[in-house]
């Protein structure tokens, strides 16, 4: 390029950048540094990009470098860009060190460190860090609630969206399928639920995402006759909208619609992905469709042979278990591409339980032991199938060997919904602040059972 300067330097890295091609991006930005052109803090904010796609923390600290020597730490543009690419890159105390160095950061800078934070589970300090930002706008909220989501942590994500309405801070098309994801995870269909008249209050019509979230939420709590509602009203239906219709039959035991709206998936031309697969393969499991699941995997199999991964093949071996059809299961598994891992051998176990197979529960918790020897829920699953078949003295056993060794049981828990708040309770939970009234209405209940066995 003759007569090159900084401007149609910076304008060729950003094509380059804007394009994909990353490594070109980076030589061109060397190229100009030989040629004497000195770059500018948009030219930084530019090639920044590159090395963060590139995911190559050498070139970030080498352009880092560059721009310290040159005097624009302090550049608010080029500070924001240096605390982003450090916070990808996981760098958490480099893009801290990026933000200090900044003058007068403003909420772009701020927002990047705080999805640093949350990305390496580090909620705390991006929850102090937001509270403390001079300002703060729908991205700033969306980066909280979708890393309070993405951490599990589903009520704060909830009330940081109330907390956001009540700042007068609109929601956007990006803030409702994080929020509606954890309100899926907490099951709170009543909350849902407002949320989605939140979404249509803020919104008018929903787009794509906000529709496939929408479609996710109900089925996962439930209520799918809105599922398939909100399914109809999504118009440029994708690949996530009818994985989203498919996954919830799956979840609620509709393996026949779950491959009927696969049949009309392909109807409309689109391609089925990982996701839908195991979709199918999880309905027809719990719907007892055994050749129909084990036909779809064949076909991706000579078909779609990228699309499969570890958790399709341990979805069949799961199949033939639950279907008692153990020598297939165990033919399966010997064939395999790879090593299977202990999530297949526990899959194997599962259908041990359902059908009271001792011997060869035995024998595959064994192997199970022998790949892991701390896993506490092999132990657990041969203790049920022991318990299934009545064998008292083996469950015993079991136990006694879990308390020896110093295994850990992960304690279960369920939840109820009342009155848009979800309460958890976990085994002998005594933190619910009406507990007390808690224990003793279920006494109650329980003298009550007993004083009518006496009658009868």
């Amino acid at each position: 390029m003759p007569h090159r300067d900084v401007v149609s330097a910076t304008a060729a890295i950003g094509a380059l950048t804007r394009s994909g091609r990353h490594r070109d991006a980076v030589a061109l930005f060397s190229g100009i540094l030989g040629d004497g052109i000195v770059p500018n803090e948009f030219t930084f904010g530019t090639i920044l990009q590159s090395a963060s796609a590139l995911r190559d923390l050498r070139v970030g600290a080498q352009l880092h470098a560059c721009v310290a020597k040159l005097g624009l730490c302090s550049n608010v543009f080029v500070g924001s860009a240096l605390v982003d690419h450090y916070a990808k890159m996981g760098s958490v105390r480099e893009a801290q060190g990026a933000l200090q160095d900044t003058r007068e950061p403003n909420v772009v800078s701020y927002t990047a460190l705080i999805a640093g934070f949350l990305k390496n589970g580090m909620s705390g300090d991006a929850a102090r860090l937001f509270r403390c930002m001079p300002e703060r706008n729908v991205i700033s909220w969306n980066a909280m609630i979708g890393g309070s989501s993405k951490a599990g942590l589903n009520e704060e994500a909830v009330n940081l969206f109330l907390e956001m309405c009540r700042e007068g801070v609109r929601p956007n098309e990006s803030t409702f399928p994080c929020l509606l994801t954890s309100v899926a995870n907490a099951g709170a269909l009543g909350v849902g639920r407002s949320i989605h008249a939140s979404a249509i209050k803020f919104l008018g019509k929903l787009d794509v995402f906000a529709g496939n979230s929408l479609v996710s939420f109900y089925a996962r709590c439930g209520s799918l006759d809105d599922s398939v509602l909100a399914f109809k009203k999504i118009k440029n239906k994708n690949v996530v909208s009818w994985n989203a219709l498919i996954c919830g039959y799956a979840q609620n035991g509709r393996g026949e619609e779950a491959l009927d709206a696969f049949r009309r998936m392909k109807a409309t031309g689109l391609k089925p992905d990982r996701v839908t697969l195991l979709g199918l393969l999880f309905g027809c499991n719990h719907a007892g469709l055994v050749d129909e699941g084990y036909s779809l995997f064949r076909t991706a199999e000579m078909e779609q042979p990228g699309v499969l991964r570890p958790e399709h093949y341990a979805c069949v071996v799961d199949l033939f278990s639950r279907a008692k059809r153990f020598d297939d299961a165990k033919r399966f598994l010997e064939n395999l591409p790879f090593e299977p891992g202990i999530g297949f051998w526990k899959s194997l176990i599962g259908g041990c339980q359902i059908h009271w197979n001792r011997e060869l529960a035995k024998s595959v918790a064994k192997r199970i032991h022998a790949l892991d020897p701390k896993d506490t829920s092999s132990y657990i699953l041969l203790s049920n199938v022991y318990s299934a078949a009545g064998s008292w003295q083996d469950v015993s056993m079991i136990r006694r060997e879990i308390k020896e060794k110093g295994l850990k049981r992960i304690t279960g828990c369920s939840w109820i919904e009342v009155q848009n708040q979800v309460h958890v309770f976990f085994n002998g939970d005594r933190r619910h602040p009406k507990s007390d009234d808690i224990y003793m209405m279920l006494e109650s209940c329980l003298n009550s059972e007993e004083d009518e066995d006496c009658l009868v």
